[in-house]
């Protein structure tokens, strides 16, 4: 704050001298007295602006703080979340392979035994192939 020159009580006790052909020290007097009221009044109406300076900058401080704070954790929470996510419905999707799949082959025919199908059948058929050759000779 700018330095003031006078200060209430300056004001209030200064005194003036009086010459032949003055002002009038009672009417000066009351002027005065009214200046000092505007004074005083000023001066709590700048301690009162300051004050709500002060804790308006706090108030902004605080709250960017609390956004920074909401901004970070939005930014390091979103990736996290989606590749959990991800994570997730891949698993559960596995899971889910595993129970309808697996339960349907324990149902049916042993992997072994259909692999001992399958060889039989191919060398069925292998045969019944060599048979059409031999008898495409004659």
């Amino acid at each position: 704050m700018a330095d003031l020159t006078y200060s209430p009580t300056d004001i209030l006790q200064q005194e003036f001298k009086t010459k032949m052909r003055g002002y009038d020290p009672v009417e000066v007097d009351e002027f005065l007295d009214g200046i000092i009221k505007d004074y005083e009044t000023y001066n709590q109406e700048i301690l009162a602006l300051q004050e709500e300076n002060d804790r308006l900058h706090a108030k902004i401080a605080q709250l960017s703080k609390t956004q920074e704070i909401k901004a970070t954790r939005t930014q390091t929470e979103a990736p996290k979340s989606q590749t959990v996510t991800n994570f997730d419905i891949l698993k559960r999707l596995s899971n889910l392979e595993k129970e309808v799949f697996g339960k349907k082959l324990d149902q049916e025919i042993p992997v072994v035994a259909t692999t001992k199908v399958v060889n039989e059948n191919y060398t069925q058929t292998k045969n019944d192939d060599d048979d059409l050759e031999k008898t495409r000779q004659f």
